[in-house]
């Protein structure tokens, strides 16, 4: 494991390095997903007035605006680039002085990553989490951290990122193929945010297009996470939903896997 450390450690100096110079960036990243998550604010207090009860669907307002800005702020921290970075080593061909060094290509991109899930971290993840806890303290007048739910809540996040990892992974490698990923890589976006709950919760869906929804991977990659940390899973139900997290990723990375092997075989960059 030291060694793997030792190795990898200079791509993920790199990935903060590049958040630190690209920080104008980040900051518009941030302010843009709070913009959006205040607008859906605005939108689900409209609903919660029309529907003229204090609960939907299980959910209080109160328990709306901790989904909202946790579900956005658990998206930012598992959300993994590596299928673009893919897409534009290939269109410029520096994809072949990655494949010449002495490392595991995925550990790379992973630990580029890792680089800036760190920075994330502390700069957003942090003041986000004590901002929510505020408020629901002057909300509710009582503490309502529970320190149990929030190391599964982590635990819960690190299988979210490597499930996203996994499967960003798997779509970068369709580049081996198609050599532009730029349009599709919308269309996956949106529907991955969809899926995954981070738009509107899986809670709200028709029960049987839900249960399909939180057996997908897409769930384990938002909508897990944030439900635990709300206290909406019992014990049992936390203990399953992590286990399921397990297996979409030893899924997806042997998945992962399978494509590469395939993939390689293909390459034909564009530029270099």
């Amino acid at each position: 494991m030291n060694k793997i450390i030792k190795s990898y450690a200079p791509f993920m100096q790199a990935g903060i390095q590049t958040l630190i110079i690209y920080r104008m960036n980040f900051l518009g990243f941030v302010i843009g997903g709070l913009i959006y998550c205040f607008v859906m604010f605005y939108l689900w207090r409209a609903v919660f007035d029309s529907n003229g009860e204090g609960i939907f669907l299980g959910f209080s307002m109160t328990d709306m605006v901790i989904y909202l800005f946790l579900a956005n702020t658990t998206s930012q921290l598992t959300y993994s680039s590596v299928s673009e970075v893919i897409g534009e080593e290939i269109k410029d061909g520096s994809i072949s002085m990655r494949l010449l060094k002495p490392v595991n290509t995925d550990l790379s991109y992973m630990f580029s990553e890792l680089g800036e899930v760190t920075m994330k971290l502390l700069v957003l993840f942090l003041p986000m989490i004590t901002g929510l806890e505020i408020y629901r303290f002057c909300i509710t007048g009582t503490v309502m951290f529970n320190a149990i739910n929030f190391l599964l809540f982590l635990l819960s996040v690190v299988l979210a990122y490597i499930i996203s990892f996994r499967v960003n992974l798997c779509f970068g490698f369709i580049a081996f193929y198609v050599k532009n990923l730029w349009g599709i890589g919308i269309l996956k976006n949106s529907i991955i945010g969809f899926l995954s709950g981070s738009l509107i919760p899986l809670a709200f869906m028709p029960d049987r297009l839900r249960v399909c929804l939180e057996y997908m991977p897409f769930a384990s990659m938002g909508y897990t996470p944030v439900m635990i940390y709300m206290g909406k899973y019992g014990a049992n139900e936390i203990l399953f939903r992590i286990g399921l997290q397990v297996v979409w990723a030893l899924l997806l990375y042997g998945l992962s896997k399978l494509i590469w092997f395939g993939a390689i075989k293909k390459l034909c960059v564009q530029g270099g």
